[in-house]
């Protein structure tokens, strides 16, 4: 199977030392660690816990954790190819990606020096699995409505409410949760806490979800039932601060996305390519038909302009000049070229695209919520509206 369908020039903050041999090491072990119980994973609804271990004793997680906290002290560069060479691998189970480069950075940009010591270690080594608890059964891509409550009780806060569609919530033992501090202010009553659950009482998991796609990734319910933590779990020097460090961060989780996106077109194109030149209809193969080639011809143009422009934003990220609305045109054009892709990578297939068996059938039905999580394609084009 041809490994290079898409072959744009690699940008010079790509094309480094350090970026290439974290790639190798990533591909290494998600060939090795990985690819081998994605079946399983699937049908478990789960990774394996103990992945989370030997990704951290191979240097896997958080590489742009700072180094006086035990990190690499890397960057986007290095969560860029982790988020492609997961999604180009169909690792898409593992919520490692979101762990990295979701989680992570609210703790190293908005954690406080103790908060700091204390977890990043934990991160990286995988002790801690990270998630991040936003959504709720009545507050999806509109944060302001999150009704979760959390009330000053003694030197600490009492959390009350329920989260839903959580990645890593049946596994996570670090979450960062979303609640208002103040219901009366809107945006600006909202707070964030670090919530170590591992000795909390009060919080409890609901069910995993049982999802259309991504199979093997735990996503859950939470419920917090007058849970008890401490002062310092909240995140920032005080309260009210959580919607700015939320919008602060959602155009890189916006921007992961698209990445994630730019990676499973060139794993489905690549199934494609192969499946028609060995498929025969009419006595040729299915390659073979003018039609083949000119769709073909379309979804690698359109991949290949995905891919250059997620280069584009990633080089704005590193000079910290990518805005919320460009992240959003990432974000949602990324998406929707990547469910069409698919889709007609399916088409291509014929009746056994549409066979689980086959890695095409996967992608299409995992393709899907990306268009949703992470604020919806509709949300996206009304951000990008305002600045106009």
């Amino acid at each position: 199977m041809n490994a290079q369908v898409l072959q744009t020039a690699k940008p010079d903050w790509l094309d480094q030392e350090d970026v290439n041999m974290y790639d190798h090491a990533v591909r290494g072990f998600l060939t090795k660690e990985c690819l081998p119980h994605g079946d399983r994973w699937e049908k478990e609804g789960q990774v394996d816990r103990e992945i989370w271990n030997k990704g951290g004793e191979a240097g896997l997680l958080c590489p742009a954790a700072p180094e006086e906290y035990g990190g690499a002290g890397g960057d986007w560069r290095h969560d860029y190819v982790f988020h492609m060479a997961v999604s180009e691998l169909g690792i898409d189970g593992w919520g490692a990606s979101l762990h990295n480069s979701i989680v992570g950075p609210y703790v190293w940009h908005y954690g406080s020096e103790e908060q700091k010591q204390r977890i990043i270690p934990k991160m990286i080594s995988g002790e801690y699995v990270g998630a991040i608890a936003m959504t709720e059964p009545g507050a999806g891509s509109d944060l302001q409505g999150v009704k979760t409550t959390a009330v000053k009780d003694g030197n600490g806060y009492r959390i009350n409410g329920s989260k839903t569609f959580i990645t890593n919530g049946g596994t996570a033992n670090l979450i960062v949760v979303v609640a208002k501090t103040d219901p009366k202010a809107g945006a600006k009553g909202t707070s964030l806490f670090l919530v170590e659950t591992d000795n909390v009482e009060g919080f409890r998991r609901g069910r995993n979800l049982d999802k259309v796609g991504l199979k093997a990734q735990d996503t859950a319910e939470l419920f917090f039932e007058d849970m008890w933590v401490p002062a310092d779990a909240l995140l920032g020097d005080e309260e009210g601060r959580g919607f700015i460090q939320l919008m602060e961060q959602l155009p890189q989780e916006r921007l992961q996305i698209a990445v994630q996106g730019v990676g499973m077109m060139k794993r489905a194109l690549n199934e494609t390519i192969a499946y028609v030149k060995e498929r025969q209809a009419f006595g040729k193969p299915v390659m073979a038909f003018q039609n083949t080639q000119f769709k073909l011809a379309e979804l690698k143009t359109k991949a290949t302009i995905a891919e250059v422009f997620c280069q584009y934003c990633s080089d704005l990220l590193i000079k910290g000049q990518l805005d919320a609305s460009t992240a959003s045109m990432a974000k949602y054009w990324v998406t929707d070229i990547q469910c069409e892709l698919v889709d007609e990578c399916v088409q291509l297939h014929g009746g056994y695209g549409f066979m689980n068996e086959y890695p095409i059938a996967r992608m299409w039905r995992d393709a899907r919520v990306q268009r949703i999580y992470g604020g919806t394609n509709e949300i996206m084009k009304l951000l990008i509206s305002r600045t106009l």
